[in-house]
């Protein structure tokens, strides 16, 4: 799965052909048809992989480190979707890749709209750990917007037209703008 969100990454969805993805996974393509079955089976099999490295990548904490309160578990949710870190990128990009791809695809389309909507459940459960009595609608409206956001600056951040430390204080402010509005 990591080479497949590498060639995704690298070529897009539509650059992505199975021999390369093979190659890039040392294995054979007969073996991928066999697990997979067909192309949209490994893009499924792909988001998946995103979805939960991200997960990882954005909960995982020293235990050295104190633990965070409401409020910093869900910046650091959502700051840590913006980080020069190899997966990230990689994550970010893939990511992008799979979204402007289900603009034509249904199958694919699905499974996104799925995978958005258990994100931004997510951070709506995080938002509502933070402010709890706020109404369900307010809380996924909150999240819609935070998680759109993190999602265009960092495709501006990775396309070179933002600066990583200003998408971060754009992400950071976003989230006090939204905490204020339930507050």
């Amino acid at each position: 799965m990591e080479g497949a969100a590498r060639v995704i990454a690298r070529r897009g969805v539509r650059g992505l052909r199975v021999e390369e993805l093979a190659a890039e996974a040392s294995v054979s393509t007969a073996l991928i048809y066999y697990h997979f079955k067909d192309r949209a089976g490994i893009l499924r099999a792909t988001l998946e992989f995103i979805n939960d490295r991200a997960g990882r990548y954005t909960t995982e904490r020293s235990p050295d480190l104190p633990p965070l309160d409401a409020r910093g578990e869900l910046e650091q949710t959502l700051l840590l979707e913006l980080q020069d870190a190899p997966d990230v990128r990689e994550n970010s990009t893939a990511w992008g890749e799979l979204r402007a791809c289900a603009v034509f695809d249904p199958d694919l389309r699905d499974d996104l709209a799925r995978a958005t909507r258990v994100w931004v459940r997510e951070v709506a459960e995080l938002v509502g750990q933070v402010h709890p009595m706020a109404s369900e609608a307010a809380l996924s409206g909150a999240a819609e917007r935070l998680t759109a956001l993190v999602e265009g600056l960092s495709s501006r951040w990775l396309s070179g037209s933002l600066p990583l430390p200003h998408a971060r204080d754009l992400m950071s402010s976003a989230i006090t703008a939204e905490l204020d509005r339930l507050g």
